[in-house]
């Protein structure tokens, strides 16, 4: 269990997801992984949007009850709206902690943006800017959270596409402070490091370098798409197509050099047909289970 700090803070493991390939949950899909033969190998676990099941009852509640009964739940919010200056959406937050009551999932995690203002919600996870006040006020909203729910959260690395002038620290700096101001962890989004570093010129090992592998509890790993412009290429982070070379590398030196960690493919738009989906999931668990045979190598 989870236990708070006198600061208000969780130090504690992550969750009881294995260190294996999971997929994000689409409806098209919810009858095959019910009935998917054990011998072609289904995901080791799922994770689904919680605010796609805040009803009340009815059809989405049959189906992910069917589903929880056989596999772990991750639950990766996109509507809490943590950096959003006037604070979290309250009602988010009460329907998020009613979800977690019911279903208990292994996992839950948001983002590293804020979603929302005093008068607006958008339909995007826009990039807060990485300040002294926004820290403080990023742990504040990530403290409410974990004392609410009653565990330690994930916060995912966003995608950018501009960069904030005032900024006070880096990205991977912004997270360190946070991690250690509230104890909460990383969900490593991959892809994302991709399409931020490629868009704002930074270097994706470099990125990395600054980045302490004991945070994450959770990696994602997506497929962008890339406008070509007259300044250059605009990688946009549509989660639409199969996972990149690149973010394919970075994660097999990632978990190759710290060991394998709950790894998600997440395919949100254009979404493919299961088995498609699921030869991601199994190219991801193959590197994963090269990286165990290795730790475990050296352990010997």
């Amino acid at each position: 269990m989870d236990q708070l700090t006198k600061a208000g803070s969780y130090q504690a493991p992550f969750s009881t997801l294995s260190p294996k390939a999971g997929i994000g949950l689409k409806p098209q899909h919810y009858d095959v992984i019910l009935n998917v033969d054990p011998i072609m190998h289904p995901p080791a676990w799922v994770e689904v949007h919680p605010q796609n099941y805040f009803c009340e009852g009815g059809p989405p509640h049959r189906w992910l009850s069917a589903v929880a009964e056989r596999y772990p739940l991750s639950f990766h919010s996109v509507g809490l709206s943590l950096g959003s200056a006037d604070g979290l959406i309250a009602d988010q937050l009460d329907r998020l902690a009613a979800l977690c009551d019911r279903y208990q999932p292994a996992m839950v995690s948001d983002h590293l943006s804020f979603s929302g203002n005093a008068h607006d919600r958008f339909a995007d996870l826009l990039p807060i800017p990485y300040t002294f006040e926004a820290l403080d006020h990023f742990s504040a909203q990530v403290d409410c959270v974990q004392q609410r729910l009653g565990r330690q959260m994930l916060i995912e690395n966003p995608s950018c596409y501009l960069a904030y002038v005032d900024n006070d620290y880096s990205e991977p700096e912004f997270l360190a402070h946070l991690i250690t101001k509230t104890g909460c962890g990383l969900l490593l989004d991959i892809n994302n490091v991709v399409v931020s570093t490629g868009n704002l010129g930074g270097n994706p090992g470099a990125w990395f370098a600054q980045v302490d592998p004991d945070w994450v509890g959770e990696i994602h790993l997506a497929g962008h798409a890339t406008e070509l412009h007259d300044s250059g290429p605009l990688y946009i982070d549509d989660h639409g197509s199969p996972v990149g070379d690149l973010a394919w590398t970075l994660f097999a030196e990632f978990v190759s050099n710290h060991g394998p960690k709950p790894t998600l493919i997440e395919w949100d738009t254009n979404t493919p047909a299961y088995p498609v989906y699921m030869a991601e999931a199994h190219k991801a668990q193959a590197i994963l289970d090269r990286a165990l045979e290795r730790h475990d190598a050296v352990a010997a």
